[in-house]
C-alpha cells in the first residue's frame, strides 16, 4: 500500500517507539507518587514536558498536557468562555469540527459567534478580523494550517492585530507543528494546540500552550495535574513519546521541509502531465509543503480513490444516505460542486519515497482513463 494521508494521522517514527517502549513495561509509576518508580515517571513527564516547549520556543511551565488536539480546542474555546462569561468569538469557515462544534454549544449558550469567510484559496484576510473585533470580543480562533488544503494563514498578522485589540487569540495548530517551524513568540498567540499523532507519536496525546497571563476555566476538574489546568492521572507513556517526537522534530523540522515539498511538487507535476484539466484547491505558496489537495473536474474522487486500493488518501466529497456532499471547507472556498466532488486530498511524510509518489501517480491517472471511457 502507498499511503499519501500523513495529514489523517502517521505511522510512530521508530525513535517515538524506542523512548516509549519502557515505558509500557517497567517504568509503570505514577508521577504523584514520591517514591522511586514515582519519582522517574515525574522526571519523565517534566523532560517530555520540555521537550515540547523547545519546538515551540516557550517555557515548559506554559505547557498543558491533554488527550489530543480535540480537547485542547474544546478547553480553550469552553475554558475561555467559562471564564470571561458572556461575549463574542471570532472564527472562521474552515476551522476543524473540534472548533467548529463547540462554538456552535457556545451559541446556543448566548455567546455570540462570528464565523468569518475565506476566499477562493481558503485564506482569512486580517482585516476581516479586524472589522469583526467588538467590545465584546474574548476570543479569536483561527487556524494555523488547514487540513484539507494545507493554505497557511496569516497567523502573525492577526496575532498582532489581536494583541493591539486587547484580545487573546487561539490557533489550532495540529497540522503545522512539526511540519513546519512554529514559534509561539512570532505568531503572537495567547494558546496554541497541537496533537502528537499528526507528527509520528501516538494517537491520543496532545498539548496546549498557554501565554502567561491568559486564564480559562480547566475542561477537567479533579486532582491538581497540569497546575491545576487538567486534572487526571498523567498518561506517562504516550507523553514520553510526544516529547521524543517533539525532539525529532525540532531536530528535523528545517530538513524535512524541502523533501516533502519536492515529493509534493513531483506528484502534482506527474498528475497534471497526465490530466491537464486538474485544478488546485487551495494556494500555490503559502500552504504545508506536504499537501496537495486536487480536483479531477467531472469525475468522482470517489470512484478514483475507489478503484486503487493500493494508495491511501482521503476524498473532498462524500456520500451520506445518496446524497453526495462536498468538503465544506471547499465550499466555503467556493468550489462549484462539480469540482469539488471530484477532489482529492494526498498528503506525504517522511517516510514517502520518489518511487511511490511515481507509481501512485500512474495508478491515479490509469484509474482516471478508465473511468474517461
Amino acid at each position: 500500500m502507498i499511503y499519501l494521508d500523513y495529514n489523517a494521522t502517521t505511522p510512530l517514527a521508530p525513535e517515538v517507539v524506542r523512548a516509549l517502549q519502557p515505558y509500557l513495561e517497567g517504568e509503570f509509576g505514577n508521577p504523584s507518587s514520591d517514591y522511586l518508580l514515582g519519582i522517574k515517571a515525574k522526571e519523565a513527564v517534566a523532560e517530555a514536558r520540555r521537550q515540547v516547549a523547545g519546538l515551540l520556543s516557550c517555557r515548559p511551565g506554559e505547557i498543558v498536557f491533554t488527550s489530543g488536539a480535540t480537547e485542547a480546542n474544546n478547553t480553550v474555546l469552553k475554558g475561555v468562555a467559562r471564564h470571561r462569561g458572556q461575549g463574542q468569538i471570532i472564527t472562521t469557515a474552515i476551522e476543524h469540527p473540534a472548533v467548529l462544534a463547540p462554538c456552535r454549544e457556545l451559541q446556543s449558550q448566548g455567546f455570540e459567534i462570528t464565523i468569518l469567510p475565506v476566499d477562493s484559496r481558503g485564506l482569512v484576510d486580517p482585516d476581516a478580523v479586524r472589522r469583526a473585533i467588538t467590545p465584546k470580543t474574548i476570543l479569536i480562533s483561527v487556524m494555523h494550517a488547514n487540513n484539507e488544503t494545507g493554505a497557511l494563514q496569516p497567523i502573525a498578522e492577526i496575532g498582532d492585530l489581536a494583541r493591539a485589540s486587547g484580545v487573546w487569540f487561539h490557533t489550532d495548530a495540529a497540522q503545522s507543528v512539526g511540519k513546519i517551524p512554529v514559534q509561539v513568540a512570532e505568531l503572537q498567540v495567547d494558546f496554541l494546540t497541537l496533537a502528537g499523532h499528526k507528527f509520528y507519536a501516538p494517537k491520543g496525546v496532545g498539548a496546549l500552550y498557554v501565554r502567561p497571563g491568559c486564564a480559562f476555566s480547566p475542561l477537567l476538574q479533579g486532582a491538581s495535574q497540569e497546575g491545576g489546568r487538567r486534572a487526571g492521572m498523567e498518561n506517562v507513556p504516550y507523553l514520553v513519546a510526544l516529547g521524543e517526537a517533539c525532539r525529532l522534530a525540532r531536530e528535523r523540522v528545517e530538513q524535512d521541509g524541502p523533501h516533502l515539498k519536492s515529493l509534493r511538487d513531483l506528484l502534482h507535476a506527474r498528475l497534471l502531465a497526465g490530466f491537464p484539466e486538474l485544478t488546485l484547491n487551495g494556494p500555490e505558496q503559502e500552504r504545508l509543503p506536504n499537501t496537495l489537495n486536487v480536483s479531477f473536474p467531472g469525475l468522482s474522487g470517489s470512484a478514483i480513490l475507489g478503484g486503487i486500493p493500493e494508495v491511501a488518501a482521503s476524498l473532498g466529497a462524500a456520500c451520506h444516505s445518496g446524497e453526495e456532499t462536498i468538503s465544506p471547507v471547499l465550499a466555503a472556498m467556493g468550489v462549484p460542486l462539480e469540482v469539488a466532488r471530484g477532489a482529492v486530498r494526498l498528503s506525504v511524510g517522511r517516510p514517502t519515497t520518489v518511487g511511490e509518489v511515481e507509481r501512485a501517480a500512474e495508478l491515479m491517472l490509469e484509474r482516471v482513463r478508465a473511468l474517461k471511457r
